[in-house]
């Protein structure tokens, strides 16, 4: 059963609605709504109300970024996708689609990669930085001092 954010933390709330592992959830919305995923990997189902095509019906893995839009009257089912033993709930908002425009073609396949890979540039710059901290750390090692270097025997009584 989803948990709503209601006591203020430290650090600003991810996603309004959290589902924790084990746990399932079903939503009809009475109009068309958005479901977006701040936080954790979801299965998604829908079932088909009278009038929607079969294609739109059927199941969704959403993950971080991901928005569904689901059509009025139609069932949603979400179950968490957690690893045996993870507790940690997904987050996530579930809202009108009137109140919140769903994103455009351009948004998902260009702004949305665009912020991926920003974070994914930043964190491989990050890695870089703790790799080259972590050799300088080794240099006595790698440089075997005066200019010359070490035989295997004499690196082995060092």
């Amino acid at each position: 059963m989803p948990h709503p954010h209601t006591a203020p933390s430290r650090r600003p709330a991810i996603g309004t609605w959290r589902l924790y592992p084990g746990h399932a959830m079903t939503l009809r919305p009475k109009q068309t709504a958005v479901l977006r995923i701040f936080c954790g990997q979801v299965w998604a189902t829908q079932g088909q109300p009278a009038g929607t095509t079969p294609h739109s019906a059927g199941d969704h893995f959403l993950g971080p970024g991901d928005v569904l839009v689901v059509p009025a009257g139609m069932r949603l089912v979400l179950e968490p996708l957690a690893a045996r033993g993870d507790t940690a709930p997904v987050h996530f908002d579930w809202s009108d689609a009137c109140a919140q425009a769903a994103p455009t073609r351009f948004d998902r396949e260009v702004l949305q990669p665009t912020r991926e890979l920003g974070a994914a540039l930043g964190q491989a710059a990050m890695a870089m930085a703790r790799v080259l901290r972590g050799l300088l750390g080794y240099r006595e090692f790698l440089v075997a001092g005066r200019g010359r270097v070490l035989t295997p025997l004499e690196s082995l009584r060092s």
